[in-house]
C-alpha cells in the first residue's frame, strides 16, 4: 500500500490581506498529479484543512473540487481527513454522505455514546482497496480539546502525570485496541493526529498554541510501536518526532508567514508492506509565489530604501508576484515611512505585505522589534496568561487552572438571549 501524507493546507488563508487562492489551487493541482505519479492508494490529510472555522465559499469549493477530481482520476483512492484546531469540526463532518460516496472519511470531533463513553467506532476507519476489501485500518483522531479526552483516574494525583496527556494516551490506546480486534493478519494500522509533540520545532508567527500550560507537548510514547505510520499535522516545519522515522509531520505545503521562508515544504510518500513501514520519502512542493525579506536584516531607513530601489525583478502576472517584507531599524518616529517604501517600489512587480519596524539598537546589540497591529493580533491569551502567572507567582500555573482556562478559550461563542 502506498500512502501520501499532507496537512495544514489552510485553504482560504490570506497573507497580510493578500488572497492566496492562486497558490492553494496550484498546490491542489500539483497534488492531483502527485497522487497519480506515486500510484497512491491512501491520502491522509492531518488537519487544518481550512484556515478558519468559518471558511469562505471559495475555499470550500476548492476542497470539494479537489475531491471530485481525485475521485475521477483515481476511482479507488481512499481519503481520510481529520479536523485541526483551525477547522470547525461540525462543518467538516456535515457533508458525510457526499464524502462517503467519494471514498473519503472525515473525522471532525470526538462523539460520545448515550452513557457518556467515547464512540470509538467513529475514530477507527477501515481503508479499502480497489476490490473493496479492507486493506488497512486508520486511527483518525482529530484535534483534541481537554473536554474530548477521557478522564484517567489518578492522573491528576501525580505531579508528573498531566490529565490531558493521560487522556490523549488513553484515547489512542482505546482506538488501537478496537483496530487490533478488527484487523486481519497483514493489515497495517496507521494513525492520524493534529497535535504538538514534545520537542517539535514551532513557527511562532503562524502556529497557535493549542492547549495551555505546556500540556500540548505530547510524548511520542502515546503511539504504540505496532502502528506502522503516524501522520501528524499542526507544526508547519516537516520533521520526525524524536528518533521515530514512522512518526512524522509532513508540514504545510505553503509558507504561512515570513518566518517560514526557508521551510522545506513537502508531502510524504510512504510504502507499507504487510503491517510495517517499508520506506518513506519527502516530495518537495513547488512554490508558485516567493516570499522576500529586504533587507535580510533590519537596516536604517535610507539603507533599506536603497535596497528596495536596487531590486531587479522579472515581470510577472499579479497572482505570481512575490510578497515582500521590508525590514527597517528606526531611532525615532518616521510617519512617512510607508509612503517612502511605496515610492521606492513604484513600478516593481512585487507585493508589499509588511513593513517590519525595529528599534535601533546600541552598538553590539540586536534591534528590538516593535509590535505591529499584526503582532498584537497574534498574541495568544494562553501564552499571556502563562507568562503573567510565572511573573507574579514564580512558578508554572497549576494544571487544573490551565485546563479551566483552556475550556473557556475553546468554548464556542454564545449569543445572549434578548
Amino acid at each position: 500500500m502506498r500512502l501520501l501524507h499532507t496537512s495544514d493546507w489552510h485553504l482560504g488563508q490570506t497573507l497580510h490581506h493578500y488572497d492566496r487562492t492562486h497558490e492553494h489551487q496550484h498546490f491542489l493541482d500539483w497534488l492531483l498529479d502527485t497522487l497519480d505519479a506515486e500510484a497512491t492508494d491512501l491520502l491522509l490529510v492531518a488537519g487544518d484543512i481550512f484556515d478558519t472555522a468559518n471558511p469562505s465559499a471559495a475555499a470550500q469549493r476548492q476542497l470539494y473540487r479537489f475531491l471530485t477530481e481525485a475521485r475521477r482520476r483515481r476511482p479507488h483512492l481512499a481519503v481520510v481527513m481529520i479536523a485541526g484546531n483551525h477547522d470547525s469540526p461540525a462543518r467538516l463532518e456535515a457533508p458525510a454522505p457526499f464524502l462517503d460516496w467519494f471514498g473519503a472519511a472525515c473525522v471532525g470531533q470526538v462523539h460520545r455514546l448515550p452513557d457518556g463513553a467515547i464512540d470509538m467506532e467513529r475514530l477507527v476507519v477501515p481503508v479499502r482497496d480497489a476490490q473493496g476489501r479492507i486493506a488497512a485500518w486508520c486511527l483518525a483522531i482529530p484535534f483534541l480539546r481537554p473536554s474530548d479526552v477521557p478522564r484517567v483516574d489518578g492522573a491528576s494525583e501525580h505531579a508528573d502525570t498531566d490529565p490531558y496527556q493521560a487522556g490523549v494516551a488513553a484515547l489512542y490506546r482505546g482506538a488501537l485496541e478496537l483496530a487490533q480486534a478488527r484487523r486481519q493478519p497483514g493489515q497495517p494500522i496507521v494513525a492520524l493526529g493534529h497535535c504538538h509533540m514534545r520537542d517539535g520545532e514551532v513557527s511562532e508567527d503562524s502556529e497557535r498554541r493549542i492547549v495551555i500550560g505546556g500540556a500540548e507537548a505530547l510524548p511520542a510514547g502515546i503511539f504504540d510501536p505496532t502502528i506502522a505510520y503516524v501522520a501528524l499535522g499542526h507544526l508547519h516545519r516537516p520533521q520526525k518526532v524524536g528518533r521515530h522515522e514512522h512518526i512524522r509531520y509532513s508540514g504545510s505545503p505553503l509558507p504561512m508567514s515570513f518566518s517560514e521562508i526557508h521551510y522545506p515544504h513537502q508531502v510524504v510518500s510512504a510504502r507499507l508492506e504487510g503491517e510495517t513501514l517499508a520506506e518513506w520519502r519527502a516530495i518537495p512542493v513547488p512554490r508558485p509565489v516567493d516570499l522576500m525579506r529586504v533587507p535580510l536584516t533590519p537596516r536604517p531607513v535610507e539603507q533599506a530604501l536603497d535596497a528596495l530601489r536596487a531590486l531587479d525583478l522579472p515581470p510577472l502576472p499579479d497572482a505570481r508576484q512575490p510578497y515582500l517584507q521590508v525590514r527597517v531599524a528606526l531611532d525615532g518616529p518616521e510617519p512617512a515611512l510607508r509612503a517612502k517604501v511605496e515610492a521606492a517600489l513604484d513600478g516593481k512587480p512585487v507585493r508589499l505585505a509588511r513593513i517590519e519596524v525595529s528599534a535601533a539598537a546600541a552598538a553590539g546589540e540586536a534591534p528590538a522589534p516593535m509590535l505591529s497591529l499584526d503582532d498584537l493580533n497574534r498574541l495568544d491569551p494562553a501564552a499571556v496568561f502563562a507568562s503573567l502567572y510565572r511573573e507574579r507567582h514564580g512558578a508554572e500555573a497549576p494544571a487544573t487552572l490551565a485546563a479551566a482556562l483552556a475550556e473557556l478559550l475553546q468554548a464556542p461563542d454564545e449569543v445572549a438571549a434578548p
